[in-house]
């Protein structure tokens, strides 16, 4: 069954809550403050029945001025709305306020509820009637129906529940897949239970013992129990009014305006792009104004940018930028509202194009153009240009975030947009990451650059260091996207690639015909010295060689396995190396020994033996005792 939540809107004392109540019973003045001024003040809720069976979530705002914030906290989670009007006053002005708002935020899904009937004659009713349909002239609710209603008598109730039966089957389900998204508009405790959270689940479906997150604050939880319109329930879908009994979450870490999260699906921001519209009534904003954000159950201050001019004059457009003083949670095409600071006045709304943005320079022509395309373009065109804006590789399931796509119509579409070679996706760990074309060959350049300088300066090394070449030039991707980019590079035969190293593909030791007769002599002199072998500086010397040159010869033995480097100054013969090797081990067998020992059975110097000695230790063959050392190697 998919789950629908229809609000009321409109003017104080329009007769919502009484409509409610006449249709669910429920009376959603709660409080006691409702109770003695005759008006709501905080957000109500109750379960409607419709003639096919289907459930609908009812919310009753608050029609007061001084209680819009109350209102915006319900408004943002309404699938459907009844924009109610009291038959006997007509339209007044929350009630424009609302309208305005409802235009704002596009719930396109509306029915007009004249109240009061049974206070006026046919002929007022009438005029109240034209009244209202040329107030909606221009909204969304242009086309709404408008269902006269008595909720005293009852006269029209049967039409509207008829009405709102039908709307209800022709209004798309919220997405019961994907992340849980759930602002929150109370925060209460109950003894013995702990913290309880309500709101409107946006998206996903919440099942008790679930893992999920607060933010902005950051908080873990685990969802302990669940409640839908008063029921215990093992799982709340996308749709319902819910209320979530947290574990471990002080009621005091939390408020209205958080939003509960499957965790990592969405990352609190301070800032966000968006494409704004100023209401025509509304006074003249100016760059850097500050207002008052609203979306979903969060109320932020914040400043706006204006990205294309100076200032925005009523009934116009533009790109924006928002700084916000507190993070809030977005995705793109979430629908907001601002109210100007002072005096509080709701003076526009829109629509977030990218919930986590840079800084942008103003008048910059390529990010007003960037902004239109992701603003307008399809799915494919605003993945793509997601992933060409985003330095080092997206992982596929933020691109779905930031494209306000699901996560399988993400990875789908990014695949089929890796195969017809409009990007490249780096596969990591089960895991995919989007890189755009720009971005790859920008990599590639840069990576054969410093690989070709790598291979000028150390001619006879097989290859870079892979750690070298990511900290040096990769430092911001992840250790297991740089992997995946270096097998792709592998693959198309651009490098060579062993387990600690990196070369260009067509890279091979070269050797000059000197080279090749020092590489000899000096494989030889290490062999005959055997276990006295002659110091780094002795070495240079004897061959004329420059420390730098040396160094690159001697490690190319050591990577052939001739050589064995014991520290800075001796390198072993490794024929040497294993036949000390082989005698220490049997000295060995008898238990801790000394140097001396090990000295007088190679006929060598304490000079030589040390240094061998404390190489055994590092590469744990040894172990040291005191003055004594023990075989601890296999």
């Amino acid at each position: 069954m998919d789950y629908i939540i229809v609000g009321t809107a409109g003017h104080v004392d329009h007769g919502k809550t009484v409509l409610v109540k006449a249709l669910t019973g429920v009376d959603t003045d709660r409080l006691k403050e409702e109770k003695e001024r005759g008006i709501s003040i905080e957000l109500g809720f109750a379960p409607l029945i419709l003639p096919s069976g289907r459930q609908l979530g009812l919310v009753d705002v608050p029609g007061h001025e001084r209680f819009i914030r109350q209102m915006l906290a319900g408004v943002g989670g309404m699938d459907l709305v009844m924009l109610v009007v009291a038959a006997d006053e007509g339209v007044m002005p929350q009630t424009r306020e609302h309208l305005a708002i409802i235009d704002l935020l596009q719930i396109k899904q509306g029915i007009i509820v004249l109240t009061k009937i049974d206070l006026v004659d046919a002929e007022w009713l009438e005029l109240v009637r034209e009244e209202v349909r040329q107030a909606v002239q221009g909204t969304v609710l242009a086309e709404a129906p408008i269902i006269p209603v008595s909720a005293l008598t009852g006269e029209g109730i049967p039409e509207l529940l008829a009405r709102l039966d039908a709307l209800a089957a022709a209004t798309p389900p919220r997405p019961a897949q994907g992340g849980v998204r759930l602002p929150i508009d109370r925060v209460f405790s109950i003894t013995g239970f702990g913290t309880v959270v309500t709101g409107t689940l946006w998206s996903g479906t919440i099942r008790v013992g679930d893992d999920l997150e607060v933010q902005p604050e950051g908080i873990r939880t685990k969802v302990r129990n669940l409640q839908v319109h008063g029921k215990n329930v093992k799982e709340a879908l996308a749709g319902q009014r819910v209320a979530v009994n947290l574990a471990g979450v002080e009621k005091e870490a939390i408020r209205r305006g958080s939003t509960l999260l499957t965790p990592g699906f969405l990352q609190p921001s301070y800032r966000l792009d968006a494409s704004f519209k100023l209401l025509a009534g509304a006074r003249t904003l100016a760059n850097r104004s500050r207002i008052r954000f609203y979306l979903g159950t969060a109320e932020v201050l914040g400043r706006i940018i204006l990205l294309d001019r100076d200032e925005l004059k009523g009934g116009e457009k533009a790109f924006v930028q928002l700084l916000m003083e507190e993070a809030v949670v977005a995705t793109r095409a979430d629908r907001f509202i601002l109210r100007s600071y002072s005096p509080m006045e709701t003076i526009g709304g829109g629509l977030v194009i990218d919930p986590a943005p840079p800084r942008h320079r103003r008048f910059d022509p390529s990010v007003l153009a960037s902004l239109k395309r992701r603003l307008e373009g399809s799915p494919q065109e605003i993945l793509a240009q997601i992933v060409r804006e985003h330095r080092d590789g997206l992982d596929w399931q933020e691109a779905a975030v930031r494209a306000a796509l699901t996560p399988q119509e993400t990875r789908k579409l990014l695949q089929d947009m890796a195969a017809a070679g409009q990007l490249a996706i780096l596969a990591a760990d089960n895991d995919l990451y989007a890189v755009s074309n720009e971005r790859m060959a920008a990599w590639w350049q840069e990576a054969a650059r410093a690989l070709a300088d790598f291979h000028r300066q150390y001619p006879l090394r097989p290859g870079l260091a892979r750690e070298e070449l990511r900290s040096r030039y990769f430092s911001r991707l992840p250790a297991r996207v740089f992997q995946a980019l270096l097998e792709r590079w592998f693959r198309e035969g651009r490098i060579q690639l062993t387990a600690s190293s990196v070369a260009l593909a067509d890279f091979k030791p070269e050797f000059s015909s000197r080279q090749k007769e020092l590489l000899q002599a000096l494989a030889e002199r290490y062999r005959s010295a055997r276990w006295q072998p002659p110091g780094f500086n002795e070495v240079a010397a004897a061959y004329n060689l420059a420390p730098a040159e040396l160094e690159e010869l001697l490690h190319y033995l050591m990577r052939e396995g001739v050589l064995v480097k014991i520290n800075d100054e001796f390198y072993w013969h490794r024929e040497a190396f294993e036949e000390a090797l082989a005698v220490v081990k049997n000295i060995g067998l008898a238990g801790p020994f000394g140097l001396a020992e090990v000295r007088d059975a190679l006929g060598s110097s304490r000079k030589y033996v040390l240094p061998f000695l404390e190489y055994l230790d590092r590469i744990k063959f040894t172990r040291r005792q005191g003055d004594k050392r023990m075989v601890i190697a296999n």
